[in-house]
């Protein structure tokens, strides 16, 4: 009796299909190594924002001080922009070997130095700094006639 069981139970039982290999296996990217790079800073009277890019301009790395946990009138400070800088260094320094970097600073917000020194103070060289702050100069005269 068990061995018409045994029996029956090999004939009922579903038949496994061979699986295809086709599947592809992605090849892993590797991380990139930058010797050399160009942070970003963008300061104004609300926020600061640091990115950290290559020669070419391509970003690796990006970090704001609402991205860190300031909320409000605290994101505009001197200390959240040394927080965010650091925190972008550490990354592209430990994940890239970023080495030395161009620094290039747009706005007048009270975080402009304190990421300068923050970048630093990480042992990154600083090869040079350039400001790009947009100035304003009023304008084109407007169309139409002169008043007498």
């Amino acid at each position: 009796m068990a061995e018409e069981i045994e029996k029956t139970a090999k004939e009922t039982a579903p038949v496994e299909a061979p699986v295809a290999a086709t599947t592809t296996t992605k090849k892993k990217k590797g991380k990139r190594v930058v010797n050399a790079g160009q942070v970003h800073i963008q300061a104004t009277f609300n926020n600061t924002i640091i990115s950290i890019s290559d020669k070419k301009g391509q970003v690796l790395i990006a970090s704001s001080a609402g991205a860190n946990g300031f909320r409000g009138s605290k994101k505009g400070t001197a200390y959240a922009a040394q927080i965010a800088a650091e925190k972008a260094g550490e990354i592209a320094k430990k994940d890239y070997g970023l080495n030395s970097v161009d620094v290039y600073v747009k706005g007048i917000g009270l975080g402009r130095d304190s990421a300068i020194r923050a970048i630093s103070s990480l042992g990154i060289k600083i090869d040079s700094i350039t400001d790009k702050t947009p100035i304003a100069h009023g304008g084109v005269r407007p169309k139409g006639e002169r008043k007498p």
